[in-house]
């Protein structure tokens, strides 16, 4: 009897897109998927709390095939599993690298969260920060971990501008300084030349993950953050990493599987 041998999936590069609720890490996600299915065979994870709404979209615009599209129900807050305990959405991305081998790319997109989410580096090699425009202006500068150290940057929907009286070339300005140079890219899907430029960044990163000339680098810890819920002291303040968080008297809530929203 010949012994069978099972060979392991090719690792494909892993990219999270993490931001704000509403930026726009959906679109960014498909834009990418459409600039560069040609060219990479690429998989997705969204995360959600409760729901696999991201995934049904992503699906419904035909970016990829459907089955290369998965959904994670976080189930907690969505800095926890992209941060805290990355359990699920690793094993997630396994599966999907095992199911399709050889997968080239595989996008982790983040729930909505705040300015300070960060993705683990045991869990992407790289990370993409997601603003938008009509978040305001002045939202890049107001730095944090995502904002600041990010492998990059992307003010989404610069389409946008006229409408929500923003300055865009200021807004990137403000971007480079907070980032002391790190990358930024202004992007609207109505103007394919900044998708280009988008996917363009993807391919170096691709290429240099490759050639092994990048190192996942850890943006830094969540900055302390505030969860409000329905107890008498109206929710509590958690700094993600010392396992505790304090609540607004001052005492200390449970581990991070307990956050409410």
């Amino acid at each position: 009897m010949t012994a069978q041998t099972t060979s392991q999936p090719r690792r494909a590069l892993r990219l999270g897109v993490a931001g704000p609720v509403g930026t726009g890490k959906s679109s960014t996600i498909a834009n990418l998927c459409r600039a560069l299915a040609e060219e990479f065979r690429i998989g997705v994870i969204t995360n959600d709390i409760y729901t696999d709404e991201d995934a049904r979209f992503l699906r419904s615009e035909g970016v990829l095939p459907g089955e290369r599209i998965r959904a994670v129900e976080t189930g907690a807050c969505p800095h926890t599993a992209i941060r805290d305990d990355v359990t699920m959405n690793l094993l997630a991305v396994e599966d999907l690298e095992r199911d399709f081998d050889p997968l080239d790319i595989v996008l982790v997109e983040s729930g909505g969260d705040n300015l300070t989410a960060t993705f683990a580096p045991s869990l992407v090699d790289a990370q993409l920060f997601v603003l938008d425009v009509a978040g305001g202006g002045d939202v890049a500068r107001k730095g944090g971990p995502g904002i600041g150290r990010a492998d990059l940057l992307v003010i989404n929907k610069i389409d946008l501008a006229p409408y929500v009286d923003v300055d865009v070339e200021q807004m990137l300005a403000d971007a480079s300084q907070a980032r002391e140079g790190r990358a930024v890219v202004g992007v609207s899907r109505k103007q394919p030349e900044t998708v280009e430029t988008l996917a363009r960044w993807v391919r170096e990163m691709h290429a240099a993950f490759l050639g092994g000339g990048h190192t996942p680098q850890d943006p830094g810890p969540m900055a302390p953050h505030f969860h409000a819920d329905d107890s008498e002291e109206g929710g509590y303040v958690h700094t993600h990493g010392d396992g505790d968080a304090a609540t607004a008297d001052g005492s200390t809530a449970g581990a991070v599987a307990g956050h409410r929203h």
